[in-house]
This record gives structure tokens, C-alpha cells and sequence, in this order.
């Protein structure tokens, strides 16, 4: 699998990138249309939303170069190679958040008003944005066999980026790609319910994905590592606690209301 979009001389342009990028667009496409019903403006917006893809790079990259700080000690020039990879999703969704809460509060607007709008939003981007991983033949499971892969009837491109060197590989990117989509339904579906209270779409979110994650995170083979537990396990089941928490708390909370900014 050829992980260059395309090459210009020197330039190369990844897959991952245009993938990435393209997941970004359409999150914040649907997450403002979604903010318009609510009398949130396209200004506010797109200043959220700049700030919050920066602040998620910035964050998906620390949080990566801290659990692979033995290779970074040795290699600093490394740290802002980006390009070579090493962006943890976790991290962009922890400073992704720090970055609302903060805008939130300073525009005086219910930071889980926001987030219940950009969680959907979120969850079809990361199914978009695994699309990027299997274009680098990265964030796969375990060596299985090609009598699997076909028995579960993928698409032969798949099988085919799915061999790496003399071995076949679980294609757990797709795992997360296809439960990341259904749970994207699923939400726009919860999002239609008269009852829902503020905060709840942000749990959902949350519980959702903190099961799909720790599920697949036991098959992959590149996981970060915290002593001997997988980093990304732990932070799922951090996500799912927050998650059950704030559906059940938020029982009583108002029900959405436009903020007009």
C-alpha cells in the first residue's frame, strides 16, 4: 500500500493527511448545521473548531512522544517530525476538550451545549479518519490468516493492504471505523429524542466509544503501554465511568435551548 496521496519532486502529500483533513471538513460541516438549529453562529463556530483541531493536534502528539519517551529522549529532532507519524486519538480528545472548556467559558455558553453538538461529529470523523491508518498499514491486530479475511467477506483491497510483509494482519482500523459509524447513527437517532437532556448526547458519546476502543484496543499490536496495561484501555474505561455518570446525572438537567451567539 502506497501511504503518498501524491509526489511532486521532494513533495510528498499522505494519504493520512488528505484522509484526515477530509474527516475534519465533514465533521465541521455537520457540526455546524447541527449549530445553526440552536441560533449558534458560523463565526463562533469555526472559531471553536479552528482552536479545537489545533489544540488536538498538538495534544495527539504530546500524549503520543510521553508514552514513547524512551525512542523521543533519544531522538528529540523527532518530537516535531509529525510527518513520520505519531498522533494519539486520546490525546487530541483530552486537549480537544480543554480547548472548549476554555472557549466555552470565555463566550459564557454551556460548555456540554457544545460538545453534545460536536460529538456526533466527532464519532464519523474518527470512522473516516481510521481510512488513514489502514492507507499507512498501521493500527492493525494480530497476524491471522487469508482463509479469515475472506471468510468475512472484505473487500479485496482491503485483504490486500491488509498483507504486510509475508503476513496477513486483522484489520482492527476497520473494527473501529465501522463501530465509530454506528455509533455516529446511533446518536443522531438519540438526538431526536424529546427527553434528552444537555449533557447526555456527551455521555453517550463517551460510553460508546470507551467500549468499542477497549474492546479493540486488546487486538492491536502497537498499543501504548503504561507499565504493563495498554494506556488506550485505561482512558476507555475512564471514558466510559464519565460517560454513565453524566446520562445518569444529567436526568434532570433542561433540555436544549438555543444560545445565540
Amino acid at each position: 500500500m502506497n501511504p503518498n496521496f501524491l509526489e511532486i519532486g521532494p513533495i510528498e502529500i499522505k494519504w493520512y493527511a488528505v484522509i484526515i483533513l477530509t474527516a475534519i471538513i465533514i465533521g465541521s460541516i455537520l457540526a455546524i448545521k447541527e449549530a445553526k438549529k440552536h441560533q449558534i453562529s458560523i463565526e463562533f463556530m469555526l472559531d471553536l473548531i479552528i482552536g479545537t483541531v489545533i489544540s488536538a493536534i498538538i495534544g495527539a502528539r504530546i500524549y503520543y512522544v510521553i508514552f514513547e519517551w524512551d525512542y523521543y529522549s533519544t531522538y528529540p529532532s523527532e518530537i516535531f517530525q509529525i510527518w513520520h507519524g505519531g498522533l494519539a486519538i486520546h490525546g487530541g480528545i483530552i486537549f480537544g476538550l480543554l480547548w472548549i472548556i476554555f472557549y466555552s467559558k470565555k463566550k459564557k455558553i454551556n460548555t456540554l451545549k457544545l460538545t453534545d453538538i460536536l460529538v456526533v461529529s466527532l464519532l464519523l470523523g474518527q470512522a473516516i479518519g481510521r481510512w488513514g491508518n489502514f492507507m499507512n498499514g498501521e493500527a492493525h491486530g494480530p497476524i491471522t490468516t487469508l482463509n479469515f479475511l475472506q471468510s468475512i467477506h472484505l473487500p479485496q483491497f482491503i485483504i490486500d493492504g491488509m498483507k504486510i510483509g509475508s503476513n496477513y494482519y486483522h484489520p482492527t482500523f476497520l473494527y473501529e471505523s465501522i463501530w465509530c459509524l454506528i455509533g455516529f447513527i446511533i446518536l443522531i437517532l438519540i438526538r431526536k429524542l424529546k427527553k434528552l437532556k444537555i449533557g447526555q448526547l456527551t455521555g453517550c458519546y463517551l460510553t460508546w466509544y470507551g467500549i468499542g476502543r477497549f474492546v479493540i484496543e486488546a487486538m492491536r499490536t502497537d498499543s501504548l503501554m503504561l507499565g504493563d496495561f495498554k494506556i488506550a484501555q485505561i482512558i476507555s474505561l475512564i471514558m466510559i465511568i464519565i460517560g454513565i455518570i453524566l446520562i445518569i446525572i444529567n436526568r434532570k438537567n433542561k433540555k436544549y435551548e438555543g444560545a445565540k451567539v
